[in-house]
């Protein structure tokens, strides 16, 4: 029964549901008739702490019984998956003499393109007659046997605070780990590192002497996050100082640049981020700065470039919104990006492939992957198994 489902997670309820979750499922179990105008408004004004707050909600809902408690496992399965899976909410199992009923579950997008499990390879054919008809509007990929191609892993599974535990976010490592390789990039892989271990991490991969004989680059990273910041492991929600150990998504840019990073100028540079863009404002994306201009040059040798140039970046979500992750599957964005590449890089490139992964999602009622800060001027195909 739905109530008892509450009585027992009542406790991690009470210690782990965040101010905004509160004000969030009073809206909607207002709106679903199931607390009146007078009980949301108690509960808001009587109490000013988070868990007292959420103490009094759900011991108002689950006194009012199964159908108003079922109201309230719903609609926090809407607002907060992973502290719904957190406190083992789903149905259970029906006996074996009764028809088993679904479990409430999020609007997933359509699962076409994870219909591949092994990455489609492109024809000879395909790529020649590609680079004969339209070569200057395509980054120009390195023959196999001359290149080093080098990418960046990056996954956060366990964190100080143990409920932030991501589970299922292991298969989103392997899957990726998987997919670089079999596109013929080295490996570079990193589990729960601080935001200060990330930053260096970032730097350190962009300096790799290889880059200079690759020919494009993909760095992936997956932990919590906000807005325009990813967690280190160290990050706390509820301490204000937790701000030191957020890692600026603005730094991969700075590190990986024209400036910063010869060895990938002018070559396109990847960026996949797996991580929820949090409820608060945050800051707005801003473009570096332009570099002074020189009114003449001295050395033949020397031209200008822009600083920031052939980046994609696809982000698993909006601004202020969160991405879901199975506990056993790993994370709906991970589980499409691979599908897609894996079936339809023989012949689409990257920001048609980032386009068919957000299609998936059209109609879904969770998310929407976010195509940022790209700056590629070229086409980027990555001609799987070339």
């Amino acid at each position: 029964m739905a109530d008892k489902q509450l009585l027992t997670a009542r406790k991690e309820f009470v210690d782990r549901v965040s101010p905004d979750i509160i004000l969030q499922l009073l809206d909607d179990l207002l709106d679903d008739g199931v607390l009146n105008d007078g009980e949301k408004n108690f509960v808001i004004q009587k109490y000013k702490s988070t868990a007292d707050q959420a103490r009094c909600l759900i011991d108002k809902v689950r006194k009012k019984g199964r159908k108003a408690s079922e109201k309230l496992i719903s609609r926090l399965l809407e607002r907060d998956f992973n502290l719904y899976e957190e406190l083992n909410l789903a149905p259970a199992p029906a006996p074996a003499s009764q028809p088993q009923l679904p479990a409430p579950s999020p609007s997933l997008p359509q699962q076409e393109a994870c219909s591949s499990p092994e990455l489609f390879l492109c024809s000879e054919q395909f790529k020649r007659e590609l680079l004969e008809k339209d070569a200057s509007s395509i980054y120009t990929p390195k023959e196999k046997a001359d290149r080093k191609r080098w990418a960046l892993l990056i996954n956060n599974v366990k964190f100080d605070r143990k409920s932030m535990l991501r589970r299922g976010a292991e298969k989103d490592e392997e899957s990726m780990e998987k997919l670089l390789k079999a596109l013929d990039y080295n490996v570079e892989k990193h589990k729960d590192l601080s935001a200060q271990a990330i930053d260096e991490a970032v730097k350190k991969f962009s300096q790799r002497e290889e880059h200079l004989q690759s020919d494009s680059t993909f760095v992936v990273i997956m932990s919590h996050g906000k807005r325009d910041a990813i967690c280190g492991i160290h990050y706390d929600p509820d301490d204000p100082a937790s701000e030191d150990h957020l890692f600026s998504i603005d730094n991969i840019f700075e590190h990986l640049n024209n400036q910063n990073c010869v060895g990938l100028r002018g070559k396109p540079k990847v960026i996949v981020i797996q991580a929820c863009r949090g409820d608060e404002s945050g800051s707005i994306w801003v473009s570096d700065s332009a570099p002074k201009s020189t009114s003449a040059l001295e050395d033949d040798g020397i031209k200008k470039t822009l600083k920031e140039k052939d980046f994609s970046c696809l982000m698993s979500c909006t601004p202020g919104t969160k991405s879901y992750r199975d506990k056993e599957k790993g994370t709906l964005f991970i589980q499409q990006l691979v599908g897609t590449i894996n079936a339809h890089a023989k012949k689409d490139h990257i920001v048609e492939l980032f386009r068919k992964v957000m299609k998936q999602f059209e109609d879904s009622n969770m998310q929407m992957p976010s195509l940022d800060r790209t700056s590629m001027a070229n086409h980027f195909y990555l001609f799987p198994g070339l």
